[in-house]
């Protein structure tokens, strides 16, 4: 199940950004964040596809949504600039931020070599 993150809830579960200035991530498995908006159209054919992966890689991946209309601090600290962005974050080294609807291949392929997790 696809999960809808808060500025507080991120710090808890990503990352505590208002605390410390280097990366260090604070979950316990990698994690892929959307980063979206109601009103696009690019975000909602990404939608069925993260909710499959959020599936297929459960217990493995989790997978964030981040409304950047309500959260715009959150995105603010990312310099989001345009939507869907997505962010692979995996559990050593620095998250890795792809833009654009992307095909379920690709989401696949980037799991695999960022996130350093199969299937």
């Amino acid at each position: 199940m696809v999960e809808f993150l808060t500025a507080e809830t991120f710090k808890e579960k990503v990352f505590d950004y208002a605390n410390n200035k280097e990366w260090k991530f604070s979950g316990d498995k990698p994690c892929l964040i959307d980063f979206y908006a109601d009103w696009c159209g690019p975000c909602k054919m990404v939608a069925p596809i993260l909710d499959e992966l959020s599936e297929e890689y459960k217990g493995k991946v989790d997978v964030f949504k981040i409304d950047t209309e309500k959260e715009q601090e959150l995105a603010a600290v990312f310099g989001i600039q345009s939507i869907p962005s997505l962010l692979f974050v995996p559990m050593e080294g620095q998250p890795q931020m792809a833009m654009g609807a992307l095909p379920k291949e690709t989401f696949e392929k980037a799991i695999s070599d960022v996130l350093k997790v199969e299937k």
